[in-house]
């Protein structure tokens, strides 16, 4: 499976938290801005029917317009996916 997608927008506070969240825990992301790619904001309007950042991508799994809260309950309702992001 590819790396987990991460959506964020420069500035965005909660994309701060959200990337050192994810760079604390080593997890290897594919890290898109949609302010500097704006072709890469259809993607994330398509898979989550939203503009707001920060969204995670992981096959099936999505959070989407997260804080760090969120992320983690979304993780622990969801241990198949924590486990295959290597959160477990």
């Amino acid at each position: 499976m590819s790396n987990p997608i991460l959506y964020v927008k420069q500035g965005c506070p909660w994309c701060i938290d959200a990337l050192a969240y994810f760079k604390q825990k080593n997890v290897e992301l594919e890290i898109v801005d949609v302010r500097t790619d704006p072709s890469r904001m259809r993607d994330l309007e398509q898979i989550s029917g939203q503009t707001m950042t920060p969204t995670l991508k992981h096959g099936d799994f999505l959070v989407k317009d997260f804080d760090l809260d969120e992320l983690e309950q979304a993780l622990a309702e969801n241990p198949q996916a924590a486990k295959k992001l290597g959160l477990l």
